[in-house]
């Protein structure tokens, strides 16, 4: 028997309780045929404990109702992403980047998924360690796209003491956002001009896609930026390590999640996360990647 569950986004628009009708209907189909049991779940009220078990999960939405859950599934638990809304079909749909199926080819991306005949694309992902000044120690989920740290207080310069292998420097910026080479496409690319992130792109190597991750602060002055290039934007494996000079701030994966810290906290960003299995049907995301960078 192959437990599934289906986390499905729930605004009350047509468009996506059509597509959960349909996908529901397929799996009741399954059930004989495929020896299937799923359970359903909305985004909103969807636990950690709905995850544990399951041998498939599939999420209807768009990326961000993928990103919103996928630090509660671990990184042995297959993922398939349905976009319940896709923009080819409505300007004020999803793109969905990580949601290769929709209602139109799910019936058989369901049944290559069951038979092993999908593409396992095995996803880094990035975590914050926070370290407070009391001696506690807190990971946050993991990102799969971007995770910032800055000011609680966004009006507020973010003031750290920065750390990479042995370089070391005190700065202020707006803060500090780290991507994942997949994340590239969301935040990171609207926070530097092009010309930079054309040239960071061009050091990346396929072998490192796995290990390292983008990082870049925010607003730093020019001066700085020309001094220590390593500490405004850098595509590195290295952890990066800041003791906070900021009197609150917080560490945000993904967008969700905020969590807090105060004066004198050490964070170190790595992409040592657990990794999110995601299943594709036509084509690799690190090839789906390439070509919208093409475009």
């Amino acid at each position: 028997m192959v437990e599934i569950l289906l986390v499905y986004k729930k605004n009350f628009e047509s468009v996506h309780d059509e597509s959960l009708d349909y996908v529901t209907q397929t799996l009741t189909e399954l059930i004989t045929t495929h020896s299937i049991n799923f359970d359903s779940r909305p985004r909103e009220s969807v636990l950690r404990a709905d995850f544990l078990g399951r041998d498939l999960v599939i999420v209807l939405g768009g990326d961000g109702t993928l990103t919103s859950i996928s630090h509660n599934i671990d990184d042995s638990t297959p993922v398939m992403g349905v976009n319940s809304h896709p923009r080819d079909e409505d300007p004020e749909g999803s793109f969905g980047f990580y949601m290769d199926s929709n209602i139109h080819t799910f019936k058989q991306d369901i049944l290559n998924a069951l038979e092993g005949n999908a593409i396992i694309n095995d996803l880094p992902r990035l975590q914050a360690i926070i370290d407070s000044t009391s001696g506690n120690r807190f990971t946050t989920d993991p990102a799969l796209n971007d995770l910032l740290i800055a000011n609680t207080h966004q009006y507020a310069p973010s003031k750290y003491h920065l750390r990479r292998g042995d370089n070391k420097c005190k700065q202020q910026s707006s803060g500090l956002l780290f991507s994942t080479w997949l994340g590239q496409g969301a935040w990171f690319s609207h926070s530097i001009d092009k010309q930079t992130l054309h040239s960071l792109q061009n050091q990346v190597k396929l072998s490192e896609i796995a290990t390292h991750y983008f990082v870049v602060a925010r607003d730093l002055p020019h001066q700085i930026r020309t001094k220590e290039s390593w500490s405004w934007v850098d595509w590195t494996n290295y952890d990066t390590i800041i003791t906070s000079d900021m009197h609150r701030g917080y560490v945000v994966p993904d967008g969700w999640d905020e969590v807090h810290f105060n004066r004198g906290a050490t964070i170190t960003v790595n992409a040592n996360a657990p990794t999110l299995r995601l299943l594709t049907f036509r084509i690799s995301m690190d090839d789906k990647l390439r070509d919208l960078m093409k475009n």
